[in-house]
This record gives C-alpha cells, structure tokens and sequence, in this order.
C-alpha cells in the first residue's frame, strides 16, 4: 500500500474505534482514544466514576451497547419508556420508613457521583428505581457505573425477607 502522506490508522486502530459501543469526548486525563472515551465491558463499573453529562457531544448508546452492559448490573432490567432507553430495578423495603432510608442511602451514592435517579416509592414498601441521563435522552455508561455502585451498597436489612434471598440470587448468577 502506497503512503499518501496523509495521517493514517492501522486497520487494528481503525476495528477498535468502530467497534467501541459508545465514544464520548472527554478531558485528557481520562483513559480515551483520539480523543474519545472508550467504553470497556471488561471493566469493573463500580470502580469507575460518572462524568460530567453536560457535553453536546455526549449520546445515548444503542439498545445493543446496553445489553453489552447490562450483565455487569444484576437484578437491574432494560425498559423502554416513550422510546427513551432506561434501567430499572425494584425492590420491597420492611416498613416505610426503611424505604426512606433506602432512599437516602442510594441518594448519598448518586450525589458522590453527581448523578441522579429517579426514585419511586409507591404504596408503603414498593421501592424502585430508574436510571436515565436525562440531558441525551437515554442511557450512558454513567447510568451503568451507579447501577453498580447502587448494588455495592448493603441494603440488607432495609428489604423483606423474601426479597433478600431473590437478591442473594441475583448477585451469585
């Protein structure tokens, strides 16, 4: 192959670019590619942090790059909800006031990562949770990593019995 002098990729460069399920620009010091971020499903999601959503650039990923994540996020399901692409979760809490606390445990982890759910609390103990980055209108890795961090917390003596080892069975798929 003749050299053009132009700027050229290896064709390996050139598979991993196309083949990343998401790319999103972002500051240097975070693990990207030509300047994008790239997305691994090998990564542990609660090790990583939500950044910033309030980039033009920033997209929804597909319906195929979630189910790529969705493995690493237990219990948690896909919906989608007037073509707007979300996870969601449900779990029943003891008593009201455990589902309060439930809330503010979840809370405390989404303000660490400056990313906010919405949190359901229907009837006295039917919790549930969806995530969405509402500024792309769908779902971004920053959804996946709290999922995962929201499933490092321990909820245990907050949720009813019954939901505990349908949790425990979750956890050990």
């Amino acid at each position: 192959m003749e050299d053009s002098g132009e700027d050229s990729i290896s064709v390996r460069q050139a598979a991993r670019v196309l083949w990343s399920p998401i790319a999103i620009p972002v500051p240097s010091n975070r693990k990207s590619l030509y300047g994008f971020r790239t997305f691994s499903t090998s990564e542990d999601l609660s090790a990583k942090k939500c950044v910033p959503c309030d980039r033009k650039e920033m997209r929804p990923m597909t319906e195929e790059s979630a189910n790529l994540l969705l493995p690493q996020v237990n219990g948690w399901k896909l919906e989608k909800e007037c073509e707007v692409l979300k996870l969601s979760r449900s779990w029943k809490v003891k008593s009201f006031v455990k589902g309060l606390e439930f809330f503010r445990r979840v809370g405390d982890v989404a303000e660490a990562e400056g990313h906010h759910p919405d949190l359901h609390l229907v009837g006295w103990n039917n919790v549930t949770i969806d995530i969405w980055t509402h500024s792309v209108g769908g779902l971004t890795e920053n959804d996946f990593i709290l999922a995962a961090k929201i499933n490092g917390l321990d909820l245990g003596e907050l949720l009813r019995r019954k939901a505990k080892a349908v949790d425990a069975r979750l956890e050990n798929n």
